[in-house]
């Protein structure tokens, strides 16, 4: 796959580019390249983001960057069979737990929220750090949900990090996922309470919690750039309308203009020869 001239392979993390020594220099340099494509493009084109890192993954599949770079990729693809797999691969050669969570997660795309909250249960949990601790009570919520258990969903997520008033990287993620569950199960001012409250705490914009708020509040927003869109249409086909009212005038005309000339209507040639 093409590679932008701009992308050298210097922007991976130093501790990436570190595993990547144990390659050919040459070889390095294309799998970092690739890695970096991987990253630039995951969030908006998670198809295209597949597609690099399983270059990446041809070129250095021993590599453990690679194969969670790969299982990334596959998880936002929604490949959450070859997303698990790769999760896996990682962690056996690195021997550390931090892919835990989403690898219950994939068990969750998968259809089974039920090994999920076994994963939720699990020694290894207790090895994560806080980021990686509301991350799985995340995805241990989200597998109740699945199993139409809203209520056990509401109590998973009440917790000392969704009560305290400091802002952590996790805190919009984690409000939000309780306010859609409130809402969910049918407590709307609750729920109105905790959309508030992620927004207040969503900094980066990393949730639509605004918009879910500026909804429940029965504020609609109009995007100009579709009102554009319809008004340049609307338009275009008036034109269109005016250009066929034109041609079939025009073609009435012609049609006179001959009667006129035949005399009698009958497209004789004996009443032009007159």
């Amino acid at each position: 796959m093409p590679i932008p001239e701009d992308v050298t392979g210097d922007e991976i993390d130093k501790d990436v580019r570190q595993e990547l020594q144990s390659l050919p220099k040459g070889l390095a340099e294309d799998v970092a390249k690739n890695l970096v494509m991987v990253a630039r493009l995951i969030d908006e084109d998670p198809e295209g983001a597949y597609g690099y890192s399983k270059v990446a993954l041809r070129l250095a599949s021993r590599v453990a960057a690679v194969r969670e770079a790969a299982g990334f990729a596959a998880y936002a693809s929604q490949k959450y069979s070859e997303a698990l797999a790769e999760f896996r691969a990682a962690r056996r050669m690195t021997g550390n737990v931090e892919l835990w969570p989403v690898m219950a997660d994939c068990e969750r795309g998968l259809g089974r929220p039920e090994k999920a909250l076994d994963m939720a249960g699990a020694p290894e949990v207790h090895k994560l750090d806080k980021a990686g601790q509301v991350e799985m009570r995340l995805v241990a919520a989200g597998a109740r949900r699945d199993m139409g258990q809203l209520d056990a969903a509401i109590v998973t997520l009440q917790s000392p990090e969704l009560a305290s008033a400091s802002v952590q990287p996790w805190t919009a993620r984690l409000r939000y996922a309780y306010a859609d569950a409130l809402l969910a199960a049918g407590r709307e001012d609750e729920a109105r309470e905790w959309f508030a409250k992620a927004v207040e705490s969503d900094k980066d914009g990393s949730t639509d919690a605004s918009d879910r708020l500026a909804e429940m509040d029965g504020v609609e927003f109009v995007d100009a750039f579709d009102e554009d869109e319809d008004e340049a249409q609307a338009q275009a086909e008036g034109e269109s309308e005016a250009e066929a009212e034109g041609e079939a005038v025009a073609g009435n005309d012609t049609e006179g203009a001959e009667k006129v000339v035949d005399g009698d209507g009958d497209g004789d040639e004996d009443d032009l020869k007159d």
